[in-house]
């Protein structure tokens, strides 16, 4: 009944608007009236039912979430974006760790085992069915950077080949606030702990575990645990990722403090010492002792694509994207086990079909085409837009931007509209615009030092040159206010990411995310049909590469 009704509404818009004398902004207007709450709704409540299995990747709860997409995709007149098919296959590797794996750590005359859950979270990448460390000498590297253009290298002077390297979350800048060390405030990649694992993989280490803290990780250890349990997925690699250390993971800050005293040394006072720039790798005279028995599964996973040709310049795009995917279930858990993901990402989801049907509506198509890109497994690390990145289905030099939607606002409406990476991008003066319209203001994210930025789909596209936005719903209420606003984020973050109890709620107020999908829509329509490309900010780190794709290089 929903799509029958979406199909109706959608043939009736654009019976409308050919009656239309003015054009412009009238035309616009009937665009955006079929933007609405109650569509919004009935697809998240589709796309985070129960019966959707919390939408992993390689489940049946994929095979639903897909067909679901590519039905209401073709329902509203879409053509296929993957030539005659609305997929793009996406190899991938699940690998699952048995949940009894601990951790012993010998030395100094006593022995100490941490438990897998409570105290540890740990995996490998490495495409094997077991994998281990064994007496492996434990090192603490501080932040775990190797960083040229700030000056830093935690690894300087010291050989962790073979060896378990314990690293802080973060980066120097966010613990001490001190704006001459990297960002500051806003973590940079560095901080990230893909990053941490990447860089302790190049040292060489046999394992690598990251000091969890909720301030400077930005999400408490629940959340920790339950997105490092259950399946890992990774995408296929020529080496089954080798080269990847053979442990990797995460501790409590607890076991990290128990462990330090353990080695006679402590937790707290290294810690300051390790955001000095004069700071040297400090082994612990400590080793660890890990297993871990893997079952390993090879599937393929897929991206959902569909496109509303140009009208006059079809070989050039404009993509919309949001990751389709969430977390699964959970046998383990007691009680609820489905990770629902509702808000995250049901609605951004959900967002790509209203703006499709926005489109859909107009009189005509605008000058480029418009590309709907729902991509997989964003919350293994963003491996469905990584891998379309690397194998992208249109050329990026003809890709004029990108536009991430990942969890849409669900507190009502506000007066401004947070950007993440402000500055980064020519795209925040078209954000600018299009709130100006709504009376609103762009506004920076209010929280730099949990790198957003890093954290979302757009991250991928950003890799690879093309300019992306990633907008969040704003920091100020129309009604509460910004107190409200950051206690309502705050609430989720605690008590609903990455959780079974991320599900849709009658109090959900989606005039926000109304407000924001119109937005999104006026941005799209204008480089649509604009006849230049966006580009990235002078002195950011993706101009020169984009540059280059322009001009014809490599």
């Amino acid at each position: 009944m929903k799509s029958l009704v979406r199909s109706v509404r959608g043939g009736l818009a654009t019976v409308a608007t050919v009656a239309i004398v003015a054009c412009g902004d009238a035309r616009l207007d009937g665009a955006l009236d079929t933007i609405t709450a109650e569509d919004l709704v009935a697809d998240v409540l589709v796309l985070s039912s129960d019966e959707f299995e919390g939408r992993a990747p390689a489940s049946p709860g994929e095979e639903k979430t897909v067909e679901f997409l590519e039905a209401e995709f073709e329902k509203l007149g879409l053509e296929p974006g993957n030539g005659d098919s609305y997929y793009q296959e996406v190899p991938l590797v699940s690998i699952t760790a048995q949940p009894g794996a601990s951790l012993l750590v010998r030395g100094s005359g006593s022995a100490h085992r941490f438990s897998y859950g409570d105290e540890i979270m740990v995996w490998t990448k490495r495409v094997v069915r077991s994998a281990a460390i064994s007496s492996s000498e434990i090192v603490f590297v501080g932040y775990g950077t190797v960083a040229p253009e700030y000056g830093w290298n935690d690894y300087e002077g010291v050989d962790v080949r073979g060896k378990t390297v314990i690293t802080l979350v973060n980066d120097p800048g966010y613990a001490t606030q001190d704006t001459a060390l990297f960002n500051g405030n806003a973590m940079t990649y560095y901080g990230r702990w893909t990053y941490k694992y990447e860089e302790a993989a190049r040292q060489g280490a046999a394992g690598a575990l990251i000091v969890h803290e909720t301030e400077p990780a930005s999400y408490p250890w629940g959340t920790v645990r339950g997105s490092w349990s259950g399946p890992q997925f990774g995408l296929v690699a020529k080496d089954n990722n080798m080269s990847r250390a053979a442990v990797e993971g995460w501790i409590t800050v607890e076991t990290a403090r128990a462990i330090f005293q353990q080695a006679g040394v402590s937790y707290d006072s290294l810690k300051v010492l390790a955001a000095q720039r004069d700071f040297e790798a400090i082994p612990l005279h400590l080793n660890a002792s890990l297993s871990l028995r893997n079952t390993v599964e090879q599937s393929t996973s897929r991206n959902v694509i569909a496109v509303i040709p140009g009208s006059s310049l079809p070989d050039e795009y404009f993509v919309y994207m949001a990751h389709w995917d969430h977390l699964g279930i959970d046998r383990s858990l007691d009680g609820d086990q489905i990770y629902n993901g509702a808000l995250d990402n049901a609605t951004g989801t959900a967002g790509l079909l209203e703006l499709a049907e926005a489109f859909m509506s107009l009189e005509a198509p605008p000058a480029r085409s418009i590309l709907f890109l729902a991509v997989t497994a964003e919350e293994q690390g963003l491996l469905g837009s990584a891998y379309y990145g690397e194998n992208p289905v249109y050329p990026l030099d003809k890709t004029a931007a990108a536009l991430n939607m990942d969890a849409l606002n669900i507190l009502g409406s506000m007066n401004d509209v947070t950007v993440i990476g402000l500055g980064y991008s020519e795209l925040d003066d078209y954000l600018a615009d299009a709130a100006a319209e709504q009376d609103r203001v762009v506004t920076p994210d209010p929280e730099p030092e949990a790198g957003y930025y890093y954290r979302s789909d757009h991250f991928s596209f950003a890799k690879v040159g093309v300019p992306a936005l990633y907008a969040s719903e704003g920091t100020d209420h129309v009604d509460y206010g910004p107190e409200w606003t950051q206690g309502k984020r705050d609430d989720y973050r605690a008590n609903h990411y990455h959780k079974p109890s991320d599900e849709y709620r009658p109090d959900w107020d989606l005039a926000g995310a109304v407000d924001d999908l119109r937005l999104y829509f006026r941005i799209g329509y204008r480089i649509a049909n604009e006849s230049r490309f966006p580009n990235w900010s002078e002195g950011t780190e993706f101009k020169a590469l984009r540059d280059r794709m322009m001009e014809g290089g490599n």
